[in-house]
Protein backbone atom coordinates (compact mmCIF):
# COMPACT_ATOMS: atom_id res chain seq x y z
CA UNK A 1 0.00 0.00 0.00
CA UNK A 2 3.00 2.33 0.36
CA UNK A 3 2.96 3.03 -3.39
CA UNK A 4 -0.34 4.80 -2.94
CA UNK A 5 1.43 7.50 -0.95
CA UNK A 6 3.65 8.51 -3.85
CA UNK A 7 2.59 11.54 -5.85
CA UNK A 8 4.32 10.44 -9.05
CA UNK A 9 2.42 7.30 -10.04
CA UNK A 10 2.27 5.80 -13.52
CA UNK A 11 -1.42 6.67 -13.31
CA UNK A 12 -3.92 8.15 -10.92
CA UNK A 13 -5.93 5.57 -9.04
CA UNK A 14 -9.53 6.18 -10.08
CA UNK A 15 -12.64 5.29 -8.15
CA UNK A 16 -16.11 4.67 -9.54
CA UNK A 17 -18.39 3.31 -6.82
CA UNK A 18 -22.03 2.59 -7.46
CA UNK A 19 -23.95 5.48 -5.98
CA UNK A 20 -25.74 3.35 -3.42
CA UNK A 21 -22.38 2.21 -2.06
CA UNK A 22 -20.85 5.64 -2.45
CA UNK A 23 -23.37 7.27 -0.13
CA UNK A 24 -22.25 4.90 2.62
CA UNK A 25 -18.52 4.66 2.07
CA UNK A 26 -16.88 7.28 -0.14
CA UNK A 27 -16.75 10.01 2.50
CA UNK A 28 -14.71 7.93 4.95
CA UNK A 29 -12.23 6.28 2.56
CA UNK A 30 -9.47 8.66 3.65
CA UNK A 31 -9.71 7.93 7.35
CA UNK A 32 -10.38 4.19 7.07
CA UNK A 33 -7.70 3.19 4.61
CA UNK A 34 -5.23 6.05 4.39
CA UNK A 35 -6.20 6.96 0.83
CA UNK A 36 -5.64 10.67 1.45
CA UNK A 37 -2.90 10.92 -1.19
CA UNK A 38 -4.59 8.72 -3.77
CA UNK A 39 -6.07 10.52 -6.75
CA UNK A 40 -9.79 9.90 -7.12
CA UNK A 41 -12.19 10.50 -9.95
CA UNK A 42 -15.87 10.88 -9.24
CA UNK A 43 -17.89 10.04 -12.34
CA UNK A 44 -21.24 11.83 -12.16
CA UNK A 45 -22.72 10.41 -15.33
CA UNK A 46 -26.07 11.74 -16.50
CA UNK A 47 -27.02 8.19 -17.33
CA UNK A 48 -26.81 7.30 -13.65
CA UNK A 49 -29.12 10.17 -12.72
CA UNK A 50 -27.50 13.58 -12.76
CA UNK A 51 -28.69 15.26 -9.56
CA UNK A 52 -28.39 12.21 -7.24
CA UNK A 53 -24.94 11.39 -8.62
CA UNK A 54 -23.67 14.92 -8.14
CA UNK A 55 -25.14 15.12 -4.65
CA UNK A 56 -23.41 11.91 -3.60
CA UNK A 57 -20.10 12.96 -5.09
CA UNK A 58 -20.29 16.23 -3.18
CA UNK A 59 -20.42 14.29 0.09
CA UNK A 60 -16.90 13.09 -0.64
CA UNK A 61 -15.44 16.41 -1.73
CA UNK A 62 -17.03 18.19 1.24
CA UNK A 63 -15.37 15.89 3.80
CA UNK A 64 -11.81 16.52 2.69
CA UNK A 65 -9.88 19.28 4.51
CA UNK A 66 -9.68 22.49 2.51
CA UNK A 67 -5.94 22.13 1.85
CA UNK A 68 -6.32 18.56 0.55
CA UNK A 69 -9.30 19.50 -1.62
CA UNK A 70 -7.25 22.28 -3.16
CA UNK A 71 -4.44 19.92 -4.08
CA UNK A 72 -6.84 17.21 -5.20
CA UNK A 73 -8.86 19.39 -7.54
CA UNK A 74 -6.70 18.33 -10.45
CA UNK A 75 -7.94 14.79 -10.12
CA UNK A 76 -11.09 14.28 -8.06
CA UNK A 77 -13.63 16.29 -10.06
CA UNK A 78 -14.71 14.59 -13.26
CA UNK A 79 -18.04 14.58 -15.00
CA UNK A 80 -19.32 12.41 -17.82
CA UNK A 81 -22.34 13.06 -19.98
CA UNK A 82 -23.45 11.19 -23.03
CA UNK A 83 -25.70 9.46 -25.46
CA UNK A 84 -26.63 5.92 -24.48
CA UNK A 85 -29.17 3.31 -25.53
CA UNK A 86 -31.34 5.75 -27.45
CA UNK A 87 -31.37 8.37 -24.69
CA UNK A 88 -30.03 11.68 -25.94
CA UNK A 89 -28.33 14.02 -23.49
CA UNK A 90 -27.74 17.10 -25.65
CA UNK A 91 -24.43 18.80 -25.09
CA UNK A 92 -26.12 22.20 -25.44
CA UNK A 93 -28.39 21.44 -22.48
CA UNK A 94 -25.49 20.17 -20.41
CA UNK A 95 -23.46 23.22 -21.29
CA UNK A 96 -26.37 25.44 -20.22
CA UNK A 97 -26.56 23.63 -16.89
CA UNK A 98 -22.89 24.22 -16.21
CA UNK A 99 -23.07 27.82 -17.39
CA UNK A 100 -25.77 28.45 -14.81
CA UNK A 101 -23.60 26.62 -12.25
CA UNK A 102 -26.38 24.23 -11.17
CA UNK A 103 -24.18 21.16 -11.55
CA UNK A 104 -21.22 22.85 -9.87
CA UNK A 105 -23.33 23.87 -6.88
CA UNK A 106 -24.58 20.31 -6.44
CA UNK A 107 -20.98 19.04 -6.60
CA UNK A 108 -19.87 21.80 -4.19
CA UNK A 109 -16.94 22.73 -6.42
CA UNK A 110 -16.05 25.84 -8.37
CA UNK A 111 -15.06 24.06 -11.55
CA UNK A 112 -14.54 20.62 -13.11
CA UNK A 113 -11.07 19.43 -13.97
CA UNK A 114 -12.13 16.88 -16.58
CA UNK A 115 -15.23 16.87 -18.77
CA UNK A 116 -15.87 13.87 -21.03
CA UNK A 117 -18.35 13.92 -23.93
CA UNK A 118 -19.57 10.37 -23.47
CA UNK A 119 -20.34 8.65 -26.79
CA UNK A 120 -20.33 10.64 -30.04
CA UNK A 121 -23.61 12.37 -30.87
CA UNK A 122 -24.63 11.86 -34.48
CA UNK A 123 -27.39 14.47 -34.10
CA UNK A 124 -25.04 17.32 -33.20
CA UNK A 125 -22.39 18.79 -35.53
CA UNK A 126 -18.89 18.25 -34.17
CA UNK A 127 -18.18 21.96 -34.41
CA UNK A 128 -21.08 22.69 -32.05
CA UNK A 129 -19.69 20.27 -29.49
CA UNK A 130 -16.20 21.78 -29.77
CA UNK A 131 -17.57 25.31 -29.36
CA UNK A 132 -19.64 24.31 -26.32
CA UNK A 133 -16.60 22.77 -24.63
CA UNK A 134 -14.44 25.77 -25.48
CA UNK A 135 -17.03 28.15 -24.01
CA UNK A 136 -17.11 26.21 -20.72
CA UNK A 137 -13.32 26.36 -20.48
CA UNK A 138 -13.29 30.09 -21.25
CA UNK A 139 -15.86 30.62 -18.47
CA UNK A 140 -13.62 28.82 -15.98
CA UNK A 141 -16.17 26.05 -15.41
CA UNK A 142 -13.97 23.31 -16.93
CA UNK A 143 -10.19 22.91 -17.22
CA UNK A 144 -9.91 20.16 -19.85
CA UNK A 145 -12.37 18.34 -22.07
CA UNK A 146 -12.21 15.03 -23.83
CA UNK A 147 -14.21 12.26 -25.43
CA UNK A 148 -15.45 8.81 -24.50
CA UNK A 149 -15.76 5.92 -26.95
CA UNK A 150 -15.15 8.14 -29.97
CA UNK A 151 -13.39 6.71 -33.01
CA UNK A 152 -9.93 7.94 -33.94
CA UNK A 153 -11.45 9.68 -36.97
CA UNK A 154 -14.01 11.51 -34.80
CA UNK A 155 -11.34 12.64 -32.35
CA UNK A 156 -9.12 13.84 -35.18
CA UNK A 157 -12.05 15.74 -36.67
CA UNK A 158 -12.77 17.54 -33.39
CA UNK A 159 -9.09 18.32 -32.93
CA UNK A 160 -8.80 19.69 -36.47
CA UNK A 161 -11.88 21.89 -36.06
CA UNK A 162 -10.56 23.28 -32.78
CA UNK A 163 -7.17 24.14 -34.29
CA UNK A 164 -8.70 25.70 -37.40
CA UNK A 165 -11.09 27.90 -35.40
CA UNK A 166 -8.62 28.59 -32.58
CA UNK A 167 -10.76 26.77 -30.03
CA UNK A 168 -9.73 24.39 -27.24
CA UNK A 169 -9.18 20.86 -28.59
CA UNK A 170 -9.95 17.60 -26.79
CA UNK A 171 -6.98 16.19 -24.91
CA UNK A 172 -8.18 12.87 -23.47
CA UNK A 173 -10.33 9.88 -24.35
CA UNK A 174 -12.14 7.34 -22.17
CA UNK A 175 -12.25 3.98 -24.00
CA UNK A 176 -12.93 0.46 -22.84
CA UNK A 177 -9.65 -1.42 -22.37
CA UNK A 178 -8.76 -4.77 -20.88
CA UNK A 179 -6.97 -8.00 -21.73
CA UNK A 180 -9.80 -9.16 -23.99
CA UNK A 181 -10.57 -5.79 -25.61
CA UNK A 182 -7.48 -4.09 -27.02
CA UNK A 183 -7.75 -3.04 -30.67
CA UNK A 184 -8.96 0.54 -30.26
CA UNK A 185 -6.38 1.53 -27.64
CA UNK A 186 -3.39 -0.30 -29.10
CA UNK A 187 -4.03 0.06 -32.84
CA UNK A 188 -6.75 2.55 -33.79
CA UNK A 189 -5.54 5.37 -31.52
CA UNK A 190 -1.81 4.77 -31.88
CA UNK A 191 -1.15 7.79 -34.13
CA UNK A 192 -3.06 10.11 -31.78
CA UNK A 193 -0.66 9.65 -28.84
CA UNK A 194 2.15 11.58 -30.53
CA UNK A 195 2.40 15.11 -29.22
CA UNK A 196 2.91 16.28 -32.79
CA UNK A 197 -0.58 14.94 -33.48
CA UNK A 198 -3.28 15.13 -30.78
CA UNK A 199 -1.13 14.15 -27.79
CA UNK A 200 -4.04 12.03 -26.58
CA UNK A 201 -4.18 10.85 -22.97
CA UNK A 202 -6.34 7.93 -21.83
CA UNK A 203 -8.67 7.24 -18.92
CA UNK A 204 -9.74 3.63 -19.52
CA UNK A 205 -12.75 1.76 -18.16
CA UNK A 206 -13.80 -1.87 -17.59
CA UNK A 207 -10.29 -3.21 -16.80
CA UNK A 208 -11.84 -6.44 -15.48
CA UNK A 209 -14.11 -7.00 -18.47
CA UNK A 210 -17.35 -6.66 -16.46
CA UNK A 211 -15.98 -9.15 -13.92
CA UNK A 212 -15.00 -11.82 -16.43
CA UNK A 213 -11.27 -11.35 -15.77
CA UNK A 214 -11.71 -11.94 -12.05
CA UNK A 215 -12.56 -15.59 -12.73
CA UNK A 216 -15.96 -15.28 -11.03
CA UNK A 217 -17.72 -16.73 -14.08
CA UNK A 218 -15.33 -19.61 -14.73
CA UNK A 219 -17.90 -22.13 -13.53
CA UNK A 220 -20.97 -20.35 -14.82
CA UNK A 221 -22.98 -17.41 -13.55
CA UNK A 222 -23.28 -17.68 -9.75
CA UNK A 223 -26.84 -17.71 -8.34
CA UNK A 224 -27.70 -14.40 -6.72
CA UNK A 225 -25.11 -12.46 -8.71
CA UNK A 226 -26.08 -9.32 -10.61
CA UNK A 227 -25.97 -11.19 -13.94
CA UNK A 228 -28.25 -13.92 -12.64
CA UNK A 229 -30.91 -11.56 -11.27
CA UNK A 230 -30.82 -8.45 -13.46
CA UNK A 231 -32.77 -8.71 -16.72
CA UNK A 232 -31.28 -5.42 -17.87
CA UNK A 233 -27.93 -7.21 -18.09
CA UNK A 234 -29.21 -10.01 -20.33
CA UNK A 235 -26.89 -8.76 -23.09
CA UNK A 236 -23.88 -9.21 -20.81
CA UNK A 237 -25.12 -12.60 -19.64
CA UNK A 238 -25.34 -13.74 -23.26
CA UNK A 239 -21.88 -12.38 -23.97
CA UNK A 240 -20.44 -14.57 -21.22
CA UNK A 241 -22.45 -17.72 -21.87
CA UNK A 242 -22.19 -17.59 -25.68
CA UNK A 243 -19.46 -19.26 -27.77
CA UNK A 244 -17.10 -16.27 -27.68
CA UNK A 245 -17.61 -15.94 -23.94
CA UNK A 246 -16.76 -19.58 -23.36
CA UNK A 247 -13.54 -19.20 -25.36
CA UNK A 248 -12.67 -16.16 -23.23
CA UNK A 249 -13.33 -18.13 -20.06
CA UNK A 250 -10.82 -20.75 -21.18
CA UNK A 251 -8.27 -17.94 -21.49
CA UNK A 252 -9.28 -16.54 -18.11
CA UNK A 253 -8.67 -19.89 -16.44
CA UNK A 254 -5.12 -19.93 -17.81
CA UNK A 255 -4.59 -16.35 -16.67
CA UNK A 256 -5.77 -17.43 -13.23
CA UNK A 257 -3.08 -20.12 -13.14
CA UNK A 258 -0.45 -17.52 -14.08
CA UNK A 259 -1.69 -15.15 -11.38
CA UNK A 260 -1.44 -17.97 -8.84
CA UNK A 261 2.20 -18.50 -9.84
CA UNK A 262 2.84 -14.81 -9.20
CA UNK A 263 1.08 -15.04 -5.83
CA UNK A 264 -1.58 -12.46 -6.62
CA UNK A 265 -5.35 -12.55 -7.22
CA UNK A 266 -6.44 -12.79 -10.84
CA UNK A 267 -8.10 -9.38 -10.73
CA UNK A 268 -4.84 -7.79 -9.64
CA UNK A 269 -3.06 -9.27 -12.66
CA UNK A 270 -5.68 -7.84 -15.02
CA UNK A 271 -5.49 -4.36 -13.46
CA UNK A 272 -1.68 -4.34 -13.39
CA UNK A 273 -1.60 -5.30 -17.06
CA UNK A 274 -3.65 -2.20 -17.92
CA UNK A 275 -1.28 -0.06 -15.89
CA UNK A 276 1.70 -1.28 -17.90
CA UNK A 277 0.48 0.47 -21.04
CA UNK A 278 2.46 3.75 -21.20
CA UNK A 279 -0.41 5.55 -22.93
CA UNK A 280 -2.89 4.82 -20.12
CA UNK A 281 -3.01 7.68 -17.63
CA UNK A 282 -5.88 6.48 -15.45
CA UNK A 283 -7.72 3.20 -14.97
CA UNK A 284 -11.29 3.45 -13.69
CA UNK A 285 -12.10 0.62 -11.29
CA UNK A 286 -15.68 -0.22 -10.41
CA UNK A 287 -16.66 -1.33 -6.93
CA UNK A 288 -19.79 -1.95 -4.88
CA UNK A 289 -17.98 -2.38 -1.54
CA UNK A 290 -15.12 -0.50 0.08
CA UNK A 291 -13.21 -3.77 0.43
CA UNK A 292 -13.14 -4.04 -3.36
CA UNK A 293 -11.66 -0.55 -3.59
CA UNK A 294 -8.90 -1.57 -1.22
CA UNK A 295 -8.11 -4.70 -3.25
CA UNK A 296 -8.14 -2.78 -6.54
CA UNK A 297 -5.60 -0.28 -5.25
CA UNK A 298 -3.18 -3.11 -4.49
CA UNK A 299 -2.78 -3.64 -8.22
CA UNK A 300 -0.21 -0.84 -8.07
CA UNK A 301 2.03 -3.17 -6.07
CA UNK A 302 1.66 -5.90 -8.70
CA UNK A 303 2.93 -3.83 -11.64
CA UNK A 304 6.64 -4.68 -11.03
CA UNK A 305 5.76 -8.39 -11.19
CA UNK A 306 4.81 -8.05 -14.85
CA UNK A 307 8.26 -8.56 -16.34
CA UNK A 308 8.87 -8.97 -20.05
CA UNK A 309 8.76 -12.73 -19.55
CA UNK A 310 5.43 -12.58 -17.72
CA UNK A 311 3.96 -10.25 -20.34
CA UNK A 312 5.06 -12.66 -23.07
CA UNK A 313 3.22 -15.46 -21.28
CA UNK A 314 0.11 -13.29 -21.07
CA UNK A 315 0.30 -12.62 -24.80
CA UNK A 316 0.58 -16.35 -25.49
CA UNK A 317 -2.54 -17.00 -23.41
CA UNK A 318 -4.83 -14.31 -24.78
CA UNK A 319 -3.51 -14.46 -28.36
CA UNK A 320 -5.17 -11.19 -29.40
CA UNK A 321 -2.38 -8.65 -29.84
CA UNK A 322 -3.64 -6.18 -32.46
CA UNK A 323 -1.85 -6.11 -35.81
CA UNK A 324 -0.25 -2.75 -36.50
CA UNK A 325 -0.25 -1.75 -40.15
CA UNK A 326 2.45 0.70 -41.18
CA UNK A 327 2.61 2.65 -44.42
Amino acid sequence: MHLLKKSLLPLAAALCLSWAAAAQSVADLDTKFGFRDVKFETDTSAIEGLAPAESTASKYTATRPADVRKVGKATINSITYGFFEGKLYEVTLVAKGLTNSHALRRLRVEYLDLYFCHRPDEHTPTEETVRAMHDLIQQGKVLYWGTSEWTAQQIQEAYGIARELRLTPPTMEQPQYHLLHRKRVEAEYRRLYDRNSVGLGLTTWSPLGSGLLTGKYNDGIPPGSRLADNDDLAWLRERITGPEGQENIRKVRRLGALAAELGIPQSRLALAWCLKNPHVGTVITGASRVEQVRENMRALDAVPLLTEEVLARVEEIVGNKPTITTF
